[in-house]
């Protein structure tokens, strides 16, 4: 089985050595590690890890982790996992809203990684398991309009009862090798050139 590859960010050299120690000893793969926000959205595009551990806050630094987080959410790089000494209310709504996966308050223990690593994978693949669910639903709804767009068409052009036309649409899919919306986007732009 692959090691997961994780990048890791704070801006205390000893909390990062500790972190690396922690996870290498739970057999994860510490591929990058950095001590400032800019270059862990950096790393994280470069590197494309699986999981990304970053903290909150970088000294001196007007981005934080929640930024980052947001960045590589919206990229789809990685799921990411805040490291924080704070658990006030209003850093949690950010990190929700920037796309966070998890959430570890400092101090938190070597066992601690584990299950969240793990979530934090099983959210991210769910995640794209939805958005791809959506799109295939978009991708069918547009299809169907196409479809009863073209049916109407045939419908008015040669007086077809409605389930005629489908079946002609269905019957041009076939004998062409063409999907329905392909056939539907024909009859569609015929009829538009036709008007012309």
């Amino acid at each position: 089985m692959e090691r997961v590859r994780i990048i890791i960010a704070d801006d205390e050299s000893l909390i990062r050595m500790d972190l690396r120690e922690m996870l290498t000893s739970q057999g994860y793969l510490v591929v990058g590690e950095t001590g400032d926000a800019r270059s862990v959205v950096n790393l994280a595009r470069e590197l494309r890890p699986d999981v990304v551990i970053t903290d909150i806050k970088f000294e001196g630094e007007k981005m934080d982790g929640i930024d980052v987080a947001r960045i590589l959410t919206e990229e789809d790089i990685a799921p990411v996992i805040l490291l924080s000494a704070y658990s006030q209310q209003d850093l949690v709504k950010r990190a929700q809203e920037a796309g966070v996966v998890s959430y570890l308050v400092k101090p938190f223990r070597e066992s601690d990684l584990p299950p969240t690593i793990e979530v934090a994978l099983a959210r991210f693949q769910e995640f794209h398991a939805l958005e791809e669910k959506v799109g295939n639903l978009q991708e069918a709804l547009e299809t169907r309009k196409l479809v009863d767009r073209a049916k109407g068409i045939l419908m008015d052009e040669q007086g077809l009862k409605e389930t005629v036309a489908f079946r002609r649409i269905q019957k041009m899919s076939m004998d062409n090798r063409k999907s329905m919306r392909a056939v539907a986007e024909a009859i569609i732009l015929a009829h538009e050139a036709a008007r012309t």
